[in-house]
């Protein structure tokens, strides 16, 4: 992933697979506990949630809520929708452990009611795709593979 160019590449075998516009933090990057930035460095994807579930369906606490985002009241807000692959930083003390941790910091990929905004920075540290995207992405990934984030 890219946040300058706000994309994420998708490589299997060292070959570019897909690319997708995305939309990272409208905080400048940071990998600091409360900071909302989004973190850089090397993650994996640690899990996978949301397998089978409707496109634009909410997620709260990382379980659907059964309804779409259309559904909820206030559109401005940045709901977690679709797909959800929760990071895992794994570069001790700059992604992993302490107030630098990924994991603990609920840092995912995810999609987003708000796909109006993608291409531009806009979440509050994790990484939004547009709905279809997340799904494409989610069935080609796997618990453990590689994300890296840079500038």
């Amino acid at each position: 992933m890219h946040i300058g160019t706000q994309s994420l590449q998708l490589f299997q075998h060292s070959q570019l697979v897909k690319s997708h516009v995305i939309s990272t933090s409208r905080r400048p990057p940071s990998n600091v506990k409360d900071s909302l930035g989004t973190p850089r460095g090397l993650h994996e994807i640690a899990e996978r949630i949301g397998d089978g579930q409707p496109p634009g369906v909410v997620f709260k606490s990382r379980v659907p809520t059964g309804r779409h985002f259309s559904e909820f009241p206030d559109a401005g807000t940045n709901l977690i929708t679709s797909r959800i692959l929760w990071l895992r930083g794994l570069e001790p003390g700059v992604n992993r452990g302490g107030n630098v941790d990924s994991h603990d910091r609920y840092i995912y990929i995810h999609g987003t009611n708000r796909e109006d905004l993608i291409g531009e920075p806009f979440s509050a540290g994790c990484v939004l795709m547009s709905n279809l995207g997340i799904i494409e992405l989610y069935e080609v990934v796997r618990t453990g593979d590689l994300a890296w984030i840079g500038d």
